[in-house]
C-alpha cells in the first residue's frame, strides 16, 4: 500500500471559496456574516471536484490513500477573531469528512483548527474532539504562527500550547506542523513562510525539553523539513553547543518528515540525511507546484517517481510509502486494519 500522509482540499466546488469572500466582507459588519447553513454543496460536486483531480492522479501515480486536510493557504487564521476562524473551521473540516465518506478507503480526513491570533489554543479542543469522535480524523494541522506571518506567538515548546498536545497524546494522533497564507510582503507563502516555519518549528523543539514532557507526542514537519536536512550538520553542532542530547535521542522519536520534496536530489539528500524511519511518503499533490518539470517531462510533485529512483533498499522503501505512516498514524492503522477484516 502506498499511503500518501500530506493532501489539502485544493480543488473543493467554487462556492466554499465564495462562501469564504462573503465571510471575509462581512468582518466590518458582524450581523452581515454569513450562515453555514447558507453554503450548499452536493454529494455530486463534491465527486467532480476529487475525481477528476486528486482521485485521478492518485489512480495515475499508484496512490492508495491520502490523508486529506482543508486547503492549508484557505485556512488563514489571521482573518477575522475566534468566531470567524471558529465556524470557518467547522466548514473546512466537515468537507473533507465528506470527501472519506464519498470514497472509503482512498482519503482519510486530518482537521484544521479554528486558531486565531492571541486566544488561548484551548478554543480549539472541541473542534479538535468533535474531528476525532465524530469524524474519524487521524490527524490534525497545528500552525505554529496563526499570525500570518507576524510571528507573535509564542514557541512551540511554550505552555502556551500544552493543551492541544495533551489532547494530541489523549487521543494517540500527530500534528502537522503547517502554516497558512502569509499576510507579510517579505514572506511568500509556499516559497518562503511555509519552508521557514518548517525549519523554526525544529528548532524551537531542539531549543527545548518538550518531548520530555510529553514523551509519546508527534510532529510531522512537511516540505521534507525545510533547510533541516540541508543543514543537518548545523542543528547537530547547535544541540552539541547547547549540551542536549544526540538529535537521535533528542528529536528523532517524536519528530518526523515527509517527502514534498520537489526534485530527485532533494529527495536524495532526505533519504541519506534522516534515517528512513523518520520519512514519511507524500506529494501535496495538487498543490503548492503544480506544473511539470521541463527536464524530466513530469509533474515536479510526482514524489512516487523520486522515491522508486531513490537509492534505498525495498525494505526501506515499503517503510516510506506505508509501515512508517501506520506506526506515526496509529488511528489510521486501525482503520486500514478493520478494512482489511
Amino acid at each position: 500500500m502506498i499511503i500518501d500522509i500530506h493532501g489539502h482540499y485544493t480543488t473543493a466546488p467554487a462556492a466554499l471559496e465564495a462562501w469564504r469572500n462573503k465571510q471575509i466582507a462581512a468582518l466590518a459588519n458582524p450581523s452581515q456574516r454569513p450562515k453555514a447553513s447558507e453554503l450548499r454543496m452536493g454529494d455530486d460536486e463534491i465527486r467532480e471536484s476529487i475525481e477528476a483531480n486528486q482521485l485521478r492522479l492518485m489512480r495515475e501515480r499508484g496512490i492508495d490513500l491520502t490523508i486529506f486536510s482543508p486547503r492549508a493557504s484557505f485556512m488563514a487564521h489571521h482573518i477575522g477573531d475566534f468566531e470567524v476562524s471558529s465556524t470557518w473551521a467547522a466548514i473546512c473540516n466537515e468537507l473533507c469528512y465528506r470527501v472519506s465518506r464519498l470514497f472509503p478507503g482512498r482519503f482519510v480526513p486530518a482537521a484544521m483548527l479554528p486558531q486565531s491570533p492571541g486566544v488561548d489554543p484551548a478554543t480549539c479542543l472541541p473542534e479538535l474532539r468533535r474531528c476525532v469522535e465524530e469524524y474519524g480524523n487521524v490527524a490534525i494541522n497545528l500552525n505554529p504562527d496563526p499570525a500570518g506571518g507576524k510571528w507573535n506567538s509564542p514557541p512551540l515548546s511554550d505552555r502556551h500550547w500544552y493543551p492541544i498536545y495533551e489532547e494530541l497524546v489523549r487521543y494517540d494522533i500527530p500534528a502537522m506542523i503547517h502554516v497558512s497564507t502569509s499576510c507579510n510582503p517579505c514572506f511568500h507563502t509556499t516559497g518562503a513562510h511555509y519552508l521557514n516555519a518548517d525549519t523554526t518549528a525544529f528548532m524551537q523543539c531542539l531549543t527545548s525539553d518538550l518531548f520530555h514532557d510529553f514523551p509519546t507526542l508527534r510532529f510531522v514537519i512537511p516540505h521534507g523539513g525545510g533547510a533541516v536536512p540541508y543543514h543537518w550538520g548545523r542543528f547537530r553542532g547547535l544541540a552539541q553547543e547547547m549540551k542536549k542530547p544526540l538529535l537521535k535521542d533528542h528529536l528523532l522519536r517524536n519528530i518526523f518528515f515527509d517527502t514534498c520534496v520537489y526534485h530527485q536530489p532533494g529527495i536524495d539528500l532526505l533519504t541519506r540525511v534522516i534515517p528512513v524511519e523518520n520519512v514519511l511518503f507524500a506529494s501535496e499533490m495538487v498543490g503548492a507546484v503544480r506544473g511539470i518539470d521541463p527536464e524530466t517531462g513530469h509533474y515536479y510533485d510526482d514524489t512516487k517517481r523520486y522515491l522508486e529512483a531513490a537509492n534505498v533498499t525495498d525494505t526501506e522503501r515499503r517503510m516510506i510509502f506505508e509501515l512508517n505512516a501506520r506506526r506515526v498514524y496509529p488511528r489510521l492503522d486501525a482503520q486500514l486494519k478493520a478494512l482489511e477484516q
